[in-house]
């Protein structure tokens, strides 16, 4: 017992300091353990692969990936991870807790890497850039999936037609077509959208708000494809073409009527009941057969 009080004596009375850091180590086997973390030596090798670890339990921790044990299991569901620190970020969907909050605009994140990848846009920081192409992305999952359009790739394909997709959320994105579900609806006027980023733009409707400006003339619009199709006009592009004349415009609704008026010429109809009755195709389809049976 008194050679134990002596040790304790001589572990507080002496602390240990560390040269790179300052810190002030308690005994011998803490001071070798900190200096690891300054000059690790990995002496822990897997036997199955060539990783390398510092520490037991972090090889302990890697087995786990081997052998497909997942030690941690959520108390709320059945998910189960190999990491508790993958726990504990599972339960933050649970529980909503967002501890992670961005100091520029306050929105929060479950996630810390999440955080870092939020910030960036407000830096308009994009570190990964595609070796094809000028494309640069916040994110190296959007480069990832970008670089899919390179490879003209699409693993997803749907099972009721023959349509196939680069990325599995858009092949979702197409189901819905499928199923007619909408889950995404206006809370001012109930109309329902199966896409969200329909809904954001439906709401400009009610809002009256107009983001995208032309830098020509004076002209603001809802939407970015509006914008485009505007622009086309300034440059005079016009890449819509009639297959029954030589008449070309610069919006696919130009178009449109213009083939009304075709079928209207040839049988007599309305453009008011063209529009409440047919579909583009049908209406190219009928002015066809029209002209053909008049020559």
């Amino acid at each position: 017992m008194d050679q134990l009080k002596n040790l304790e004596s001589e572990i507080s009375d002496n602390p240990i300091p560390c040269d790179i850091c300052g810190l002030m180590l308690s005994c011998e086997s803490d001071f070798k353990a900190h200096m690891l973390k300054h000059t690790p030596v990995k002496l822990y090798r897997c036997g199955v692969c060539a990783s390398t670890f510092t520490k037991g339990y972090s090889l302990k921790t890697h087995m786990q990936a081997h052998t497909g044990e997942k030690s941690f299991r959520c108390d709320l569901c059945d998910s189960a991870f190999i990491r508790r620190s993958e726990l504990k970020i599972h339960t933050r969907k649970h529980t909503g807790e967002k501890p992670y909050t961005c100091e520029v605009c306050g929105s929060a994140f479950s996630q810390k890497s999440n955080l870092k990848t939020h910030v960036l846009t407000h830096t308009g920081e994009k570190p990964h850039a595609c070796e094809v192409c000028d494309l640069t992305f916040a994110q190296s999952s959007h480069l990832k999936i970008h670089m899919v359009t390179h490879t003209g790739l699409k693993p997803y394909s749907c099972e009721i037609c023959d349509s196939a997709f680069a990325r599995k959320e858009h092949l979702s994105r197409h189901m819905k077509i499928h199923s007619g579900e909408k889950p995404y609806t206006c809370e001012v006027c109930g109309s329902s959208f199966s896409r969200k980023t329909n809904l954001k733009t439906h709401v400009l409707i009610h809002t009256g708000e107009k983001p995208h400006s032309c830098d020509v003339c004076d002209s603001t619009f809802s939407q970015s494809s509006t914008l485009k199709r505007h622009l086309e006009s300034h440059a005079g592009v016009k890449p819509f073409k009639c297959e029954l004349c030589d008449s070309v415009f610069s919006r696919n609704e130009s178009l449109r009527y213009h083939l009304k008026t075709h079928l209207r010429d040839s049988a007599n109809i309305s453009v008011q009941c063209v529009d409440q009755h047919f579909e583009k195709d049908e209406i190219l389809k009928l002015a066809s057969t029209k002209d053909s049976n008049s020559m």
